[in-house]
């Protein structure tokens, strides 16, 4: 098996005591290292290969970031390393990022959000297409609880062309897309087992959001499918007795939507809640537990990996990669980002209900437009409402037309969506203020998207805190040129540098004097 390149020079077996030598040799994570007492008895050192006539007190076996998280994962997934590059929506995670990810043996999530039907469909045909032999890649399902008949159309455009993984994002309940997705295929092994055709993750950030997948599907919607023709009894049968997604990615302080939970108060609750659901339904086979949210860096890989991930899911960083469906300008703006660079705003897709997303703060004034949609909104019962001194910046600073010239881009747009949207604004004058003002949030992340210059200040970009902690990290290496962040290299970075911190720490708890340096991996190019 092919290992990350590793540039430290071979080691002699002479045992080391200074803070340099610590440092060389921890970092050498792919080699057996001995702790060793000094001739004093009290010093700490390390070597590697046979230690003559010194005092081992312990062994650490080599470590691959192959190995953080368990195989458990990587067996289940048919990939090398416990990583997966998240579905960043309306496109932003491509077709090429997803196939890039599964050729490093990885996996990756086209980002279906938000897109209309045609162009998901679109690139499910291309990934299906290239990836023939890969079953390592997935497409997003996510919950669109104001137009439910296209959730359940790319669910079933999911499934006629068997794709190998889904990744459920968003939902709040389970529906009868995602319950469909879960169950379609399952049938019985050899062994008495259940067999799935289509594995499911499901991304959450809420303990009782968590407990529906983790638990089998609702008879109620079971029945109700089956009665549709859309699952067979047996089927049905099957999903009665396994967990909706047997993979529950942990979603923490993320761009994008996101709760703001921190990830060390969330995944350990998570998982003890996975441990107490899967005894009582006596699966057969283990449920994962992933992480994703403020991950941009070795320290939080390695951290969530501590914390008991069996694998990570990074997003926000992965922006800037080559591979990203994103303006050349927005990733330049992403790149000059820190980590309080950030703030939450309002959420197109559930604008309505008040839902709130983590966005891009710097260069942008996205966040603080979006919000002034949100209380004009909230303060008026329709458009015709809104008072002259409120309208005119509206119409001016924000969507830069009068109402009715957006309202008219509005209907040509649901027209080709979904046209029951204008039907019901025709009764509804305050679903119509909605539709406007969606207009503008809707936009915001195309022009990102595009680059479209004269919207700059209104471009609207998912972005957490952990994009901020990549750039310092990546501040004078070899990630900091834009051209060699490939979403694999910014994967196999993260992934060497959580080893290499993984191995220190092991370390110190066995009281060896490891400098800062110890603690660093410096990105460069690995294979």
């Amino acid at each position: 098996m092919s290992v990350l390149a590793a540039s430290d020079a071979p080691a002699a077996s002479t045992p080391v005591f200074t803070p340099e030598g610590i440092a060389a040799r921890a970092r050498l994570i792919r080699e057996p290292v001995h702790v060793v007492s000094g001739p004093d008895g009290r010093e700490r050192g390390l070597a590697t290969g046979p230690v003559p006539g010194g005092l081992v007190l312990g062994t650490l076996p080599p470590l691959y970031p192959e190995w953080l998280g368990g195989r458990t994962f990587c067996e289940a997934h048919g990939v090398r390393f416990p990583y997966v590059a998240g579905e960043m929506a309306n496109g932003i995670a491509t077709t090429r990022m997803v196939s890039a990810m599964a050729r490093a043996e990885m996996l990756g999530f086209f980002g279906a959000g938000g897109l209309a039907y045609e162009d998901v469909e679109r690139a499910v045909r291309t990934l299906a297409d290239e990836l023939r032999s890969h079953r390592n890649w997935g497409v997003n399902l996510i919950h669109s609880p104001a137009e439910p008949e296209l959730e359940f159309r790319v669910a079933k455009l999911l499934l006629r062309h068997e794709v190998p993984r889904i990744s459920a994002s968003a939902f709040m309940e389970l529906t009868p897309a995602v319950v469909l997705c879960s169950a379609r295929g399952l049938r019985r092994g050899a062994d008495g087992g259940i067999v799935r055709r289509t594995r499911m993750l499901a991304k959450v950030s809420r303990p009782e959001v968590a407990e529906r997948f983790l638990s089998p599907a609702p008879a109620a919607l079971l029945d109700r499918l089956v009665a549709q023709g859309e699952l067979t009894p047996q089927e049905a049968e099957c999903a009665a007795l396994v967990p909706v997604a047997e993979d529950i990615t942990v979603e923490a302080d993320s761009g994008g939507h996101t709760d703001n939970r921190p990830l060390s108060v969330l995944l350990p609750r998570i998982a003890s809640l996975r441990d107490t659901l899967c005894r009582r339904f006596g699966y057969r086979r283990a449920v994962g537990v992933g992480a994703a949210g403020g991950l941009g860096t070795p320290d939080a890989v390695a951290a969530a990996f501590a914390l008991g991930a069996s694998y990570v899911v990074v997003g926000s960083v992965n922006q800037t990669a080559t591979e990203a469906g994103l303006s050349d300008e927005a990733k330049a703006m992403l790149c000059e980002a820190d980590i309080a660079d950030v703030a939450m705003a309002p959420a197109a897709d559930m604008f309505e209900l008040g839902v709130h997303l983590q966005v891009l703060s710097r260069g942008t004034m996205f966040a603080a437009r979006a919000g002034r949609l949100l209380a004009a909104y909230r303060a008026h019962g329709s458009l015709a409402e809104i008072p002259p001194a409120v309208r005119a910046p509206i119409e001016r600073d924000v969507l830069r037309a009068p109402f009715e010239e957006v309202w008219r881009r509005t209907v040509a747009f649901w027209e080709r969506r979904d046209p029951t949207e204008i039907a019901r604004a025709a009764s509804d004058p305050k679903h119509r203020m909605a539709l406007v003002f969606r207009w503008y949030l809707g936009s915001s992340s195309r022009w990102a998207i595009t680059g479209e210059s004269a919207r700059r200040a209104d471009y609207q970009i998912w972005c957490g805190p952990a994009m901020g902690a990549f750039n310092r990290w990546a501040a004078g290496t070899f990630l900091a040129d834009p051209a060699n962040r490939s979403v694999a290299q910014i994967a196999l970075n993260l992934l060497e540098g959580a080893a290499v911190l993984t191995r220190a720490h092991q370390l110190r708890t066995y009281g060896v004097p490891l400098p800062p340096d110890a603690f660093v991996h410096t990105p460069c190019a690995l294979a």
